[in-house]
């Protein structure tokens, strides 16, 4: 009997969590006329995503001081409307952006244009029938700060906890989307801030690597998404990609493996034997060994391991630029990074 298939659970993002708790909070106010707070959990799906489940809080008065500001300065996000104003800050355990390169200027609360357009739509219409009101609201995350240490958002200068994200609304189940979205956030922020060359690695060795070199702002963790991330350089004109990864990974690579994870396939030893038996004119024995870093040892016995490297290096950028012709991407295999002390 055929195993069913599981049907995976879609989600909503914080940004509309954020949205239905500001619905609340503003309608109790309207009718209360006392400070008002909505609290809701971030429904959980089967996407990897840091915030499944957080606390989301919107607090609404119109009195600023009886609200929990975020301590990090920034200006608040004002919503004019006719006599009407609202005036949104980042509460605890909401970031403030505070580097260019974002869709948020510097020194606003995270929250994601999107977001702040619906918040508004709600704004609109619910005080239509009032004059010169004027309100202020936070947006915060129980831990919020905690969460954000699992993400990138310190990295691109957003400061205090998370991002109030959200497009289409809808977080996509077990998907790739969400990671690629936070790869094109981190390629846009160090185009803006002039960082030249962007690095991207695919593991923590490459990563260590490259920051006794670089700036952290300039290093990009892609993980597996190789394609993905050198087709989001390309499209954005970036002018110099280093490209890092250990010696298995690039194998992958100049065989043609879009993702690098290993349930997209395994490297082709057969392939690679051949390669190296034509380049190298020598014949590796691949059944004593099945990694690409027994076959490197095997081959610094005899001197060529220098030549293996160079020769997947190659080949990974002949793939890269098969792939991309206008990419400016330079692929470099972390062993010999380490050897040639770059």
């Amino acid at each position: 009997m055929a195993e069913e298939k599981k049907v995976l659970r879609k989600g909503l993002t914080t940004g509309v969590h954020a949205t239905l708790a500001f619905a609340k909070a503003l309608e109790a106010f309207l009718i209360t006329k006392e400070i008002s707070i909505t609290k809701i959990n971030k429904i959980d799906n089967d996407d990897l995503d840091v915030t499944k489940g957080c606390e989301i809080v919107v607090s609404v008065s119109d009195k600023k001081n009886e609200l929990m500001i975020s301590t990090v300065k920034h200006n608040a996000q004002e919503l004019i409307i006719g006599t009407n104003k609202l005036y949104i800050y980042a509460g605890i355990g909401v970031g403030v952006v505070t580097k260019k390169g974002l869709k948020i200027a510097p020194n606003y609360p995270a929250i994601n244009p999107v977001p702040l357009e619906n918040i508004q739509k709600i704004f609109i219409k619910e005080s239509e029938q009032y004059h010169n009101l004027v309100l202020h609201c936070t947006l915060s995350v129980t831990n919020g700060e905690e969460i954000a240490k699992q993400t990138a958002n310190a990295k691109v200068g957003v400061i205090g906890g998370i991002s109030i994200l959200g497009t289409s609304g809808i977080v996509k189940p077990v998907s790739s989307t969400a990671y690629i979205d936070s790869v094109k956030t981190e390629i846009e922020f160090a185009k803006q801030n002039d960082f030249v060359p962007l690095i991207f690695t695919l593991g923590n060795s490459a990563f260590r690597v490259s920051k006794e070199k670089y700036d952290e702002g300039q290093i990009v963790e892609v993980a597996n998404f190789v394609y993905d991330s050198i087709e989001i350089s390309t499209n954005l004109d970036i002018p110099k990609v280093i490209f890092v990864c250990g010696i298995g990974k690039m194998t992958k690579v100049y065989q043609g493996f879009k993702n690098t994870h290993n349930r997209f396939g395994t490297i082709d030893f057969v392939q690679l034997k051949e390669d190296i038996k034509n380049e190298l004119g020598y014949e590796v024995d691949i059944e004593s060994t099945k990694t690409v870093k027994g076959i490197s040892q095997e081959l610094e016995t005899l001197g060529l391991v220098d030549e293996l490297y160079t020769m997947i290096a190659k080949k990974a950028n002949e793939q890269i630029k098969q792939w991309f012709p206008k990419s400016n991407v330079e692929a470099l295999i972390l062993e010999q990074s380490e050897v040639a002390g770059w």
